[in-house]
C-alpha cells in the first residue's frame, strides 16, 4: 500500500509539473496578448480624440472639452478621460474618474516632456487600470495632454480563469491516471508478483499445492524462478533423503530437516502440542500500528525452533496488548508472522488471575523455591487459588485443541503449569503427556517449604514423562516424591507409580538451535545494531570487552558479577581504561517488589563502581536496561573477549550456549558458573563459583590474557558440544522417549 501511494504521488507530481509548466506559458502568452490589445485600443481612442480635443483646447473651450470627456465616461472598459494643460493642471475630467485615478500624473508628465505617447498599468483600489496619455499641440509646441484610463481587470479575470481550468484539468488527469496506475499496479504488477511470492513461500515451506502462475508479462522472471524452484525442491529432497539415512546414525548431527523426518517416519506425523505460559510472539499496538517481538525467555528460545521445524500447535498465555486483535474466532493465529509454520493458540487471563497465578504463586513462590538464591519464597492461599484457576483454563484450551486428535502428544513447559498433566490425563487418558521442568528442582528439605507441595506433585505425576535438566534434579524429585506421597518408586527405571499410573523421570539437558554460528531466527531481519557500530554507538574505545546478557533477575548473579569486576580492577590496575564491561539486562517481572528492589540495587552498584573507577572518556560498566533482538544480541556476542555467566542457581542457562554458537571465529572465553546446568556440558569454559569474588576476578584476568590458540581449542570443543547436542536432538530424544512409553 505504501508503494502504491508513493507511485500515485509521483504520477501526480509529474503530471502537475507538466500541466503547470504549460499553464505558465499559456498565462504569459495570454497576458501579453490582452495587454497589447488594450494598449492598441487605447492608442486608437486617444489618437481619434486628440483630433477633436486639440483645436478646442487651443481655443480654450473648456465647456466643450468637459462635454467631450463626459461623453466617453463609463463606456465599455473605459474608466474615463481627463485633459491637462502643460503645467499639469486639470482642464476637463470625467466624473467617473476617482481622485486616485488622477494621481498618476507622472505618465502624463512623461508624455508631455517626451512629446510622445506614454502608457502603463497601475493598481488603484485593488483594481488594475491602464493609463495612456498623448501630448496635445498647438502649431509648434506641447500645450497639454489627453489621458485615457482603461479598466484592465478583465485581464486578471482571464488569467484566473486559465489557472482554474488548468487546475481542474490537472485534478481530473491525476485522478484518472492514479486510478489507472492503481489498477495497473494491482492487477498487472502486484497481483502476479504476490502470486509468485506465495508460490515461492509454499515451495520453501514444503507445500507443493501452489504452482508459479504463468504470467506472460513476467515470462522471463517466471521462467528463471521456476528453475530456482526446481533446484530448491531437488535440494530439499536430497536433504530429506540424507536426513532419513541419518535417523539410524547416533552421532549424525540433528537438523530441522532431520527432526521433520523423525516426526514423519518414527512418530507417523503424530500431532504435537506445546503448552507454556510464555508465548513465542507477543503482538503490541503503538498508535495505529501493530507489531510483534520475540520475548526474552529460555523456554521460547529453546522450543520455538522445534515448532518451526515440525509444526503443530503452541498454546500459551496471550499477554500482548494487541494479541486479541490478530487472532481468529478460535483465538488462533499463524506464526511466525513473516512466514507461518505453526499455530499459536492464546489463552486469556484476567488481570487478577495473572497477578495471582504468574506474579504471585509462580514467581514469588515457586521461582525462589526452586532456585534457592537466598530470596524467601512467598506462598499465599489466594495466589494458589488463582494458580489452580489458570491451570484449569489452560486445560480447557488444550482439551479443545485435541478434541478430534487420537493419541495426542503434549509437551508441557515449566513450573507455571504443574497441575496441567493430571487435569488433562483425567479427561484424555489416551494422551501422551510430557512435562519439562526448565528450572532446578530443589532438594526435598527445601521443597517442604511449599504448603501446596502434595497437590503440585500430584499434578506433575499425571505426566507420562517428567524431564529435568540434570540427573541431580531427577534425584531431588524422586527424593521429594518419596518423602511426600505414597507411591512405588523404581530406582532402576527411575519411575514413579501412583494410582496405577507410571511417570518416568529422566534428564534431558536442553539446548538451542545451531545455525552455523548465527544465533537468531533464520529470517530475522530486525535490529539496528551490528558489530561494526556497537563500539561507536556506546563510545567504547577500550582494547578488551566483557559481556553479560541476563534478565534483571536476582538468580543471575549480576551484582556478584559487578563486585568481581571491581575486585578485578583493584587487583589488576593495568586494565583500568583498557577494559569495558557491557551488561545487557531487559526488565523482568517488574510488577513484583523483589524485582523492583533488585533493579534499584543493580543500578546503585553500577553507579558506585563507575564513580569509583571512571576517568574522562571511560567508565568500566555500561548498563543497558533494554530489550534487544536476537540478531542484535548476537552482534554483542561477536565483539566480546569474555562472556560472564555467573548464575547463582540455574537450570541450564542458554546464554552460555548462545555465546558459544555465535563465535564462528572460534575466539572468546566463556566464564561459567558451576551452579548453571550448562557447566555439566561446557567443560572447556572457565568454571567459577560466583560467590567467590576473587576467583571470578582471576578468571576475568585469565580469560583476557588467554592465548588465541587456547581460546580456539576450547571454543571448538564447546561449539561441537552445542552443535551435536542441539535443540533438535533434545526434541527428538524427548519425543522418542515419550512415544515409546506404553
Amino acid at each position: 500500500m505504501r508503494q502504491i501511494i508513493i507511485i500515485v504521488f509521483l504520477i501526480a507530481a509529474i503530471v502537475g509539473l507538466v500541466v503547470i509548466s504549460f499553464s505558465i506559458k499559456q498565462v504569459d502568452q495570454e497576458e501579453k496578448r490582452l495587454s497589447i490589445d488594450l494598449q492598441h485600443r487605447s492608442t486608437l481612442l486617444a489618437e481619434s480624440l486628440r483630433e477633436t480635443v486639440e483645436p478646442n483646447f487651443i481655443n480654450k473651450s473648456d465647456e466643450y472639452l468637459q462635454t467631450v470627456v463626459e461623453k466617453f465616461a463609463n463606456k465599455e472598459r473605459l474608466v474615463g478621460l481627463s485633459i491637462f494643460d502643460n503645467k499639469g493642471k486639470i482642464i476637463a475630467v470625467s466624473s467617473s474618474l476617482s481622485k486616485e485615478t488622477l494621481e498618476p500624473q507622472q505618465i502624463v508628465s512623461d508624455a508631455m516632456d517626451g512629446d510622445k505617447a506614454n502608457g502603463d498599468f497601475v493598481t488603484l483600489n485593488d483594481s488594475n487600470i491602464y493609463i495612456f496619455a498623448v501630448p496635445l499641440h498647438d502649431k509648434t509646441s506641447v500645450v497639454g495632454a489627453l489621458m485615457v484610463a482603461q479598466n484592465a481587470g478583465y485581464i486578471d479575470t482571464r488569467i484566473q480563469e486559465i489557472w482554474r481550468n488548468s487546475l481542474m484539468r490537472l485534478s481530473i488527469q491525476v485522478f484518472l491516471l492514479s486510478i489507472a496506475a492503481i489498477l495497473f499496479l494491482r492487477w498487472v504488477i502486484h497481483k502476479p508478483i504476490q502470486n509468485i511470492v506465495e508460490s515461492l513461500k509454499s515451495t520453501r515451506i514444503g507445500d507443493k499445492s501452489k504452482q508459479i502462475p504463468n504470467n506472460p508479462f513476467f515470462q522471463p522472471l517466471v521462467r528463471e524462478i521456476s528453475n530456482i524452484n526446481r533446484s530448491l525442491m531437488e535440494a530439499r529432497f536430497a536433504v530429506s533423503e540424507e536426513a532419513k539415512l541419518g535417523l539410524d546414525k547416533v552421532n549424525a548431527p540433528w537438523t530441522a530437516e532431520r527432526l521433520k523426518e523423525f516426526i514423519k517416519n518414527v512418530l507417523k506425523d503424530q500431532a504435537i502440542l506445546v503448552v507454556s505460559n510464555r508465548e513465542p510472539y507477543i503482538h503490541t499496538k503503538n498508535g495505529g500500528d501493530i507489531s510483534y517481538f520475540f520475548p526474552t525467555s529460555g523456554v521460547v528460545t529453546a522450543i520455538e525452533p522445534v515448532m518451526q521445524a515440525c509444526g503443530g500447535t503452541w498454546i500459551a498465555h496471550g499477554s500482548g496488548n494487541a494479541d486479541k486483535l490478530v487472532v481468529d474466532n478460535h483465538d488462533r493465529v499463524k506464526v511466525p508472522p513473516h512466514e507461518p509454520k505453526y499455530t499459536l493458540r492464546r489463552v486469556w487471563l484476567s488481570e487478577e488471575e495473572e497477578k495471582g497465578y504468574y506474579y504471585g504463586f509462580s514467581n514469588e513462590g515457586l521461582w525462589p523455591l526452586c532456585h534457592i538464591a537466598h530470596t524467601r519464597p512467598i506462598f499465599r492461599k489466594e495466589d494458589w487459588l488463582e494458580y489452580k484457576s489458570a491451570n484449569e483454563k489452560f486445560a480447557k484450551a488444550v482439551l479443545q485443541e485435541i478434541k478430534n486428535i487420537k493419541n495426542p502428544m503434549l509437551l508441557i513447559q515449566d513450573f507455571h503449569l504443574a497441575l496441567l498433566p493430571t487435569l488433562i490425563k483425567k479427561q484424555r487418558p489416551d494422551a501422551k503427556i510430557g512435562i519439562f521442568w526448565h528450572v532446578p528442582w530443589p532438594n526435598s528439605e527445601s521443597f517442604r517449604i511449599c504448603p501446596f507441595r502434595k497437590e503440585l506433585l500430584n499434578g506433575i505425576l499425571g505426566a507420562d514423562l517428567v524431564g529435568f535438566q540434570t540427573q541431580l534434579y531427577c534425584n531431588n524429585f524422586i527424593d521429594t516424591v518419596g518423602g511426600e506421597l505414597e507411591s512405588l518408586i523404581d530406582l532402576e527405571q527411575f519411575a514413579v507409580t501412583r494410582n496405577g499410573h507410571t511417570s518416568y523421570i529422566k534428564p534431558f539437558p536442553i539446548s538451542i538451535a545451531f545455525y552455523n554460528g548465527y544465533l537468531s531466527e533464520p529470517n530475522d531481519k530486525s535490529g539496528e545494531l551490528d558489530s561494526n557500530n556497537i563500539l561507536k554507538t556506546f563510545d567504547i574505545k577500550t582494547k578488551y570487552i566483557g559481556l553479560g546478557v541476563d534478565r534483571l533477575d536476582y538468580t543471575k548473579g549480576i551484582i556478584e558479577r559487578f563486585k568481581a569486576i571491581a575486585f578485578f580492577l583493584n587487583k589488576y590496575p593495568s586494565y583500568k581504561e583498557h577494559f569495558t564491561f557491557i551488561q545487557v539486562s531487559p526488565p523482568s517481572r517488574s510488577k513484583i517488589k523483589r524485582y523492583q528492589d533488585f533493579e534499584n540495587d543493580v543500578k546503585t552498584e553500577v553507579e558506585k563502581i563507575n564513580a569509583m573507577f571512571q576517568t574522562k572518556g571511560w567508565k568500566p560498566i555500561i548498563f543497558l536496561k533494554k530489550r534487544y533482538t536476537h540478531k542484535e544480541i548476537n552482534e554483542f556476542y561477536k565483539i566480546a573477549n569474555i562472556c560472564l555467566v555467573t548464575s547463582l542457581h540455574d537450570g541450564m542457562n542458554l546464554v552460555s550456549k548462545e555465546f558459544v554458537a555465535s563465535r564462528s571465529d572460534e575466539k572468546g572465553v566463556l566464564i561459567l558458573s558451576q551452579f548453571a546446568g550448562a557447566s555439566r556440558e561446557l567443560k572447556d569454559a572457565l568454571i567459577i563459583n560466583p560467590y567467590n569474588i576473587e576467583q571470578v576476578a582471576d578468571a576475568i584476568q585469565l580469560g583476557l590474557e588467554m592465548k588465541e590458540s587456547e581460546q580456539t581449542i576450547r571454543m571448538i570443543k564447546m561449539r561441537e558440544v552445542v552443535k551435536i547436542h542441539n535443540i533438535y536432538r533434545w526434541s527428538a530424544e524427548f519425543l522418542k522417549t515419550l512415544s515409546s512409553l506404553a
